[in-house]
């Protein structure tokens, strides 16, 4: 019966220098194996040509490195990237990079599919598979970071989790992932260029304030109305605002860090007054920035753009608090739409 090997990334470092320890070698050899999975991003131990091979045969036998492959890359007359990721075991996740004039952002997955119910989401249409391990989430950036370079002339400078799936339904990898992305020994990326987005768990957005992560945060809220955020994604029900709001209000408390409203304005269903009234509302508790965001409709069914009068009328209301309102354009409209609202998302 043969032994499924682990993936290496899962060690930590101390944990790499203390299996060449054990196996007779020197645990500098750790540190040197630890650079090449990281910041190196190596795909196989035959690409760490520093080790000797005896030593490469010795990890080979008893370690595999599950890196992600690019399957398919498609690119928007806009610069848009959409990349087709898949996983060592055969599954398929998506990312995107997104350009503007002055920076490039790497929009990832979390899961394989996504542990809830939206109903406007082409990602909830498929069951959740699996979570992302900490190198899959890793490997994305890299890749996009890579097309970055390779497209736009300049490193990746901002990454936000909106892709495929729930971050907070995935928290440990995801902070793993995150960990490793803004540490000198893996990107070296800052956390304040990182934006992790969710459709609102309170006890997990405490648990980040808890935790005194770095970066920020973006909530998909869409209404200020339990009945109407209900129809749009069900499983709110379990998460009513008044517990939203005040986990934000603890986020704030302990992060002073504002949070962005990700708000996608549809036909019939949130562009009346009442749901303007109520955002305007809900905004007034933590301090706070909207981003209203073009809908890429996945069907001819209930969910349909908003008309550009009700777009600006919710602009006219926010600005009339002083809350910051931005327009986020549908991007690489001639490409296949992007999983969700992922193509929608510049962070």
């Amino acid at each position: 019966m043969q032994i499924e090997k682990k993936d290496i990334r899962a060690l930590s470092k101390d944990q790499l220098r203390d299996f060449f320890v054990t196996n007779g070698d020197q645990a500098f050899r750790g540190n040197q194996v630890y650079e090449w999975l990281w910041s190196k991003g190596a795909h196989s131990f035959e690409d760490m040509t520093n080790v000797a091979k005896n030593t490469r045969a010795m990890l080979e036998n008893n370690f595999v490195i599950n890196h992600i492959k690019v399957d398919t890359m498609q690119r928007s007359s806009d610069g848009t990237v959409k990349n087709a990721v898949r996983l060592h075991d055969g599954l398929v996740v998506e990312s995107v990079l997104i350009p503007t004039d002055t920076r490039t952002t790497a929009c990832v997955s979390s899961q394989v599919g996504c542990s809830l119910d939206c109903n406007f989401c082409a990602t909830s249409r498929l069951k959740r598979m699996r979570n992302l391990e900490p190198g899959e989430i890793y490997d994305q950036v890299i890749a996009i970071d890579k097309e970055s370079r390779l497209y736009h002339n300049h490193p990746l400078s901002n990454i936000v989790f909106m892709g495929m799936g729930e971050p907070l339904m995935n928290y440990n990898n995801v902070i793993k992932a995150i960990d490793m992305i803004t540490s000198p020994e893996g990107l070296g990326m800052s956390p304040k260029r990182i934006m992790v987005s969710t459709s609102g768990i309170p006890k997990m957005i405490k648990k980040m304030a808890d935790d005194d992560v770095k970066f920020k945060l973006a909530v998909s809220l869409h209404s200020a109305i339990d009945e109407i955020r209900a129809r749009i994604m069900p499983f709110s029900k379990n998460f009513p605002l008044v517990d939203l709001r005040e986990s934000l209000e603890y986020w704030y408390k302990k992060t002073k860090n504002k949070v962005s409203y990700e708000y996608v304005v549809w036909k019939g269903i949130n562009d009346d007054k009442a749901s303007i009234d109520a955002l305007v509302k809900f905004c007034k508790y933590v301090p706070c920035k909207v981003n209203l965001i073009e809908y890429n409709p996945i069907d001819d069914g209930e969910f349909q753009q908003a008309s550009e009068e009700s777009i600006l009328a919710y602009i006219k209301a926010l600005e009339n608090i002083g809350v910051v309102v931005k327009v986020r354009r549908s991007r690489g409209k001639d490409i296949d739409a992007a999983c969700g609202q992922l193509a929608n998302k510049e962070g």
